[in-house]
């Protein structure tokens, strides 16, 4: 067993395995960080293109004032082409970034400890391979570990630095300190299917899926609510079209079978349809979308209008930490709000008799029943409600059309477009964030990475607009927990179940982020 493992200081020239994408953009990584770099293919056109690709994204870099032209030149002659493995043998780290298949993996990584210093720290890119099993066939697998960057590696922020079983503690210190001097967010995480991201971030797309085969939203509204009411950059239509619908779907089915057929990881059929027939997303002209010269042909949903002149008057207000922000906003547009007070679930009531509250996970039919209050009305989760622009509403089907119309009003006199959609549990986003919340919980259970560690890799590596934790904390756990628990019961599905660690802070009444740091 290896006991002399390199620090990050010693780390002085990186091989990389693989001049594809990845491969090429991880060896402009380290070259940009000042590291020699050998990038090695087998196939020359391959490598010949590797090294003109990076050449041309140097020159970019250059052309828009990042880093001068000497640089460009600087950074691109550190790269030095090779054919063989045998050109490792003085290298300090090696990452394969090549196919997608096990025993490539082992086959390679096998011969390069017949080449490499016993010192030599190996890395894969894989995305979807257990690290574990790739490590099984080393004979020194204390040294391997993921180095796990996201495409294009040298714009996205985030390294998941993965061990696996035999992985030595101070190689993944090594790959950690290294990568952060690279400029990385480098998150570590214990070896398992999806590692953090490819699986937390499985509902963000399943839920949009679910909701739109359910006939609650068509995609170009659940996108449009995701946006403008949830704070993500991207909805998940269009952010699966970006992806590839073959390739998110792949990555769907690999996590799914890696978890023996749980129901969270279900893949949809929807997306199943799309991609036999081809329509794989703007790589192919269409998916949920159609797309011409690679602009999206997508309209504006429909939002539901103002009726009877837009008045509104609001007769009492309970205020809440979860909708302490649309109340803020509410009173700093100058409405007057009667009679104010504090509650665990707030709620805004109104002189018809409407009632608004935030979605509990219940339909509006099941809660407004088991309240006996007929003219409930249930509102979507907004990211932050003093800046959002649009929001989900429901109620039970036969309500009346005039008690709606003084919360339409109320939401345009705020400048949020409201829109009536199906009444199924949870509306879009906050189902949606929901089950995000609930499976960054099973992975901190499962002891995956911190929650410190899942909070930073799903904002740096898909740009969430805060961490899950820190939203489950503004929600609170309990209320999270209520959300899912209510699903669950409608759906009788063990999707929606809870993890052991949001349902232990739901019955401590505690939030993830303690005073005295992470839980």
């Amino acid at each position: 067993m290896t006991t002399n493992y390199l620090t990050a200081d010693a780390i002085k020239t990186v091989g990389v395995i693989g001049a594809g994408t990845m491969g090429a953009g991880i060896a402009q990584v380290a070259a940009q960080a000042g590291h020699p770099v050998i990038l090695v293919d087998m196939n020359a056109e391959a490598l010949e293109r590797g090294i003109a690709g990076i050449r041309k994204a140097l020159s970019r870099l250059a052309e828009k004032g990042k880093i001068t032209a000497a640089a460009a030149d600087e950074i691109g002659n550190r790269i030095n082409p090779a054919q063989e493995l045998s050109a490792l043998a003085d290298t300090q780290l090696v990452v394969e970034a090549i196919v997608e298949k096990l025993e490539v993996k082992q086959s390679v990584f096998a011969e390069l400890e017949t080449i490499c210093s016993d010192t030599t720290i190996l890395a894969s890119n894989t995305s979807s391979i257990s690290i574990t099993s790739i490590a099984s066939a080393l004979k020194h697998p204390e040294r391997f570990a993921g180095l796990h960057f996201f495409n294009p590696a040298p714009v996205m922020k985030l390294v998941e630095v993965i061990h696996g079983l035999a992985t030595a503690g101070p190689v993944i210190d090594t790959l950690l300190e290294l990568t952060k001097g690279w400029g990385k967010v480098a998150v570590a995480a214990k070896s398992s299917p999806g590692f953090i991201v490819n699986r937390v971030a499985r509902p963000f797309y399943a839920e949009g899926m679910r909701l739109v085969e359910e006939g609650v939203a068509e995609p170009a509204l659940v996108d449009a609510l995701m946006r403008q009411s949830g704070g993500f950059r991207m909805g998940p239509f269009e952010l699966t079209d970006l992806i590839g619908q073959d390739v998110n779907y792949a990555v769907t089915c690999s996590v799914f079978a890696s978890y023996y057929n749980d129901p969270r990881f279900k893949p949809s059929l929807v997306q199943k349809e799309l991609v036999d027939a081809g329509w794989l997303g703007r790589k192919s002209g269409r998916g949920f979308y159609r797309y011409e010269e690679g602009k999206q042909q997508a309209e504006e949903p429909e939002w539901d209008e103002i009726r009877f002149g837009g008045f509104f008057q609001i007769r009492e207000v309970v205020n809440s930490p979860a909708i302490g922000a649309l109340v803020t906003r509410i009173q700093d547009s100058g409405v007057v709000i009667p009679q104010l007070s504090e509650g665990e679930t707030g709620e805004i009531r109104f002189a018809n008799g409407a009632r608004l509250m935030l979605t509990n996970g219940q339909t509006t039919l099941e809660r407004s029943q088991a309240m006996n209050d007929p003219f409930l009305i249930q509102m979507d989760l907004a990211q932050d409600y003093t800046s959002c622009t649009a929001l989900a509403i429901s109620a039970r089907p036969e309500l009346p059309e005039e008690v709606w119309t003084e919360v339409y009003a109320l939401l345009d006199f705020l400048g949020i477009k409201s829109i009536r959609v199906k009444d199924m549990p949870g509306l879009v986003v906050m189902r949606t964030v929901a089950m995000l919340i609930n499976e960054a919980c099973d992975a901190l259970h499962l002891g995956i990475a911190s929650a410190q560690g899942i909070d930073d890799a799903m904002q740096a590596g898909l740009n969430y607009p805060q961490g899950l934790f820190a939203w489950a904390d503004q929600l609170r756990p309990a209320y999270v927990a209520e959300v899912l628990e209510n699903t669950a019961r409608f759906y009788a599905d063990d999707r929606y179940r809870l993890s052991p660690a949001l349902r232990v802070q739901s019955r401590l009444g505690q939030s993830f982020y303690a005073a005295q740091g992470e839980l």
